[in-house]
């Protein structure tokens, strides 16, 4: 396995923050090698750029309006180990408070693109937030439709 400058993970790895926080999951995909591994214990494994693809399209459709501040990352050779807050605005517009935690594991390939994710939370307290979220009056995209 080739290693990788600090520097060069750092970038690739701030990069793809920047594209998440985008919301274009498209891009995000993009991001993932042909042959990528993206692990999300709950909702399951998906293997290769287009499968990812086809995921996480589908998973954030209906909450183009979550965010992801990174509480902190960890990088070590290839891997990045970070904590993304899972954030969902407060409805009435003041500071109430909807996120649960995650851990993100990413192995990075080169030429910005990372090889395998894997991504750790607890989906009862997933569950928990959106529930409280929708009863403070969240509404998710094309709940309306």
């Amino acid at each position: 396995m080739q290693s990788f400058s600090r520097e060069e993970v750092e970038q690739a790895w701030r990069h793809f923050i920047t594209v998440g926080d985008s919301g274009d999951w498209n891009a995000w995909a993009d991001l993932h090698s042909e042959n990528g591994l993206w692990v999300e214990h709950h909702l399951g494994t998906f293997e290769g750029r287009e499968a990812i693809r086809e995921a996480i399209v589908k998973v954030m459709k209906p909450v183009p309006m979550m965010e992801f501040p990174v509480g902190w990352h960890a990088i070590d050779g290839n891997r990045v180990v970070f904590y993304p807050w899972q954030v969902m605005p407060d409805p009435a517009g003041g500071d109430a408070v909807y996120r649960f935690g995650c851990v993100t594991i990413l192995e990075y390939a080169g030429d910005g693109l990372w090889s395998h994710q894997e991504d750790l939370y607890n989906p009862r307290e997933a569950e928990e937030v959106m529930k409280a979220w929708v009863a403070a009056g969240g509404q998710f995209a094309g709940a309306s439709d």
